[in-house]
């Protein structure tokens, strides 16, 4: 799908720029809370698999995480087997940022930036306050920033001036998410957990390094979105405008045939780019322009609950005799 951002008029004009205590206050006082009381201690489900160090094997228990399974063992001796750690007392967490052209569109005031900064906000403010660290590695026309792994109140805030204080990226050509993939690999050498936030609006090629992160690291994909990409309204003749070279053109969008044409090739583009991120084997967790980040966090979560408990009940039925298995 060509990478277009509907434009029917020019960018709405920010008002003066909010600091990065006062957001981070105001993303405290007003997400925080509210999952501080729905996750209930339970932030670990964003951290699965971090900040741990291989301590033993054991036999395949009820309810352990089937992503401890080391297959290796459980093939060699016919018996499923766990990997069992012990926990560092610190976890680390890097934010991978794609802040190339394509993410200052938005249909209205909340650009795809906006939401990315406010997730970073809240991630690593909940992720620090339990003592953890986090770090970010920057990508506009190349990878251009990166910030070390550290904890605190203070750090997050530094964090925050960096990204607010970042201007709009320039149109220089098409975003290549591997080369921030790529440079991850090379930086973050110890396991951790990675959080790929981008609309991966990109070049070709990502699939591939992604993947390989996946096989060290914990990796969630944050995808970004905004409703105007997926399908337009009768708008009549508007500028359609290539966030990535800068290109533009008019498109008559009262043609009901044209916007068919687009909803079906944004619909394939959905469809290809879910099945790539499954295959590369990775969590994804979607957040439009429009949406709650809040509910779309608790909804993550949920789902990382379901699919432990649902893969911990397969793999337990997978020890019962056959004529038992096939009875439950």
């Amino acid at each position: 799908m060509p990478k277009l951002a509907p434009a029917p008029q020019p960018p709405i004009a920010s008002g003066p720029a909010e600091s990065a205590d006062h957001l981070l206050r105001r993303l405290e006082w007003t997400v925080l809370r509210r999952l501080d009381g729905l996750l209930q201690g339970d932030y670990r489900t964003l951290l699965r698999g971090t900040g741990m160090d291989l301590a033993d094997l054991r036999e395949y228990q009820y309810h352990d995480d089937v992503r401890h399974i080391d297959w290796n063992v459980t093939a060699r001796l016919q018996q499923p087997h766990v990997r069992v750690f012990t926990e560092d007392r610190e976890m680390s967490a890097w934010f991978l940022l794609d802040l190339s052209p394509s993410m200052d569109f938005g249909s209205s005031e909340q650009r795809k930036r906006h939401v990315l900064t406010d997730f970073v906000a809240v991630l690593a403010r909940l992720l620090t306050r339990h003592g953890n660290r986090v770090g970010a590695l920057l990508y506009g026309s190349g990878v251009d920033a990166a910030l070390p792994a550290r904890g605190g109140r203070d750090h997050v805030l530094h964090l925050l001036h960096t990204l607010r204080s970042r201007p709009e990226a320039p149109s220089a050509g098409p975003t290549r998410l591997h080369e921030l993939l790529e440079s991850a690999a090379k930086l973050v050498r110890r396991r951790s957990t990675l959080f790929v936030v981008s609309d991966f609006i990109t070049e070709a090629g990502w699939e591939a390094p992604l993947g390989q992160l996946a096989q060290r690291h914990e990796v969630v994909a944050v995808r970004l979105l905004d409703p105007l990409e997926l399908e337009l309204p009768d708008l009549g003749l508007i500028p359609i405008l290539d966030a990535e070279t800068g290109e533009q053109l008019l498109v008559d969008t009262h043609d009901a045939g044209f916007r068919k044409r687009f909803a079906r090739i944004a619909a394939q583009r959905e469809a290809d780019l879910r099945q790539s991120l499954a295959s590369a084997g990775v969590d994804t967790l979607e957040l439009s322009t429009d949406d709650d980040l809040a509910g779309a966090i608790m909804r993550f979560t949920d789902l990382r609950k379901q699919r432990s408990r649902l893969c911990g009940a397969l793999a337990a039925s997978s020890r019962l005799p056959a004529h038992l298995a096939r009875a439950g």
